[in-house]
């Protein structure tokens, strides 16, 4: 019993880090209707920046904020470079997509050349300490992890429910066309929905750095894996993002460990899970069907 906690609460904060990349690509997908291959590469990037500023000689909390600001203007920068001149998402899906492609390349290329191809060491944001419940080891950075999730979903709750810049924003998702009919300024909000994904996903990058290695290259098993849980819980959702989240995590963890034939494929059970989701729901567990006239 006690082996199976270790393994669900590693589980538990690994989920944790896959929802919150999740966040980011779920706040592209409301802005654009689209998913952000980049958005691993941008957390990538970004979470170098968080180790620049904090070899520095910065506190790690304050680097992680200067982190996050930077990733919002990387995030920002690319829609602005990349992404708006191509046109409108809604009626040009696959060139965007293409783009976000592109970008993966290039950030991943542009970070070897700044950083180099060897692997920084990222100190955890909460420590190494820990806690013992029920006779299992837990890590303060898993928990830290779940902390921070909850307040990153919280906020992107408010903003999306409880302000004008939220509506503003899911105008854009819906129908950016009319929204810029009655005056919204859609591509600053689609910048802004750019930047902010970037943000998020500089969080997600600082708890994957120090389990795995800073390197150009640690973002994209992530990626899959957040990919897995918003087409869990919905391309559209932010409740779906956390929950998918968690649910991958724990079958991640959980399911090579006691499922005979998986201990040599980690990703094994995140794909079935994306299989079965398209075939029988693909809206996703919270996702909204989408209904357009022929």
């Amino acid at each position: 019993m006690t082996d199976f906690l270790q393994v669900l609460f590693v589980g538990i904060g690994d989920g944790a880090i896959y929802a919150m990349l999740g966040l980011g690509l779920v706040v592209i997908y409301r802005s654009t209707g689209l998913l952000n291959f980049a958005q691993g590469e941008m957390a990538m990037f970004s979470t170098f920046i968080v180790w620049t500023v904090w070899d520095l000689g910065v506190p790690l909390p304050l680097a992680v904020i200067a982190g996050m600001l930077g990733g919002f203007g990387v995030g920002a920068l690319a829609h602005q470079i990349a992404v708006r001149p191509v046109g409108d998402p809604h009626e040009k899906p696959l060139a965007v997509v293409m783009v976000t492609i592109g970008l993966f390349v290039g950030l991943n290329s542009a970070a070897q050349l700044v950083w180099g191809t060897l692997d920084r060491d990222l100190p955890p944001l909460f420590g190494n300490s820990g806690i013992e419940v029920a006779g299992v080891a837990i890590a303060w950075q898993k928990i830290g992890a779940v902390i921070v999730l909850a307040v990153l979903a919280l906020g992107f709750y408010l903003l999306f429910q409880r302000t004008g810049l939220g509506l503003a924003m899911r105008a854009v998702a819906s129908n950016s066309e009319s929204a810029s009919l009655v005056g919204v300024p859609v591509p600053k909000l689609l910048m802004l929905g750019w930047g902010l994904a970037a943000a998020v996903g500089t969080v997600a990058g600082v708890f994957t750095a120090p389990g795995r290695g800073l390197g150009s290259n640690m973002m994209q098993l992530t990626l899959i894996f957040g990919f897995a849980a918003i087409t869990l819980g919905g391309f559209d959702s932010l409740l779906g993002a956390v929950v998918g989240g968690f649910v991958v995590g724990i079958a991640s963890s959980v399911v090579p460990q006691y499922v005979p034939g998986f201990e040599k494929m980690p990703l094994a059970p995140a794909f079935i899970l994306i299989l079965a989701v398209l075939l029988f729901r693909p809206e996703g567990l919270f996702g909204r069907k989408q209904v357009q006239r022929v």
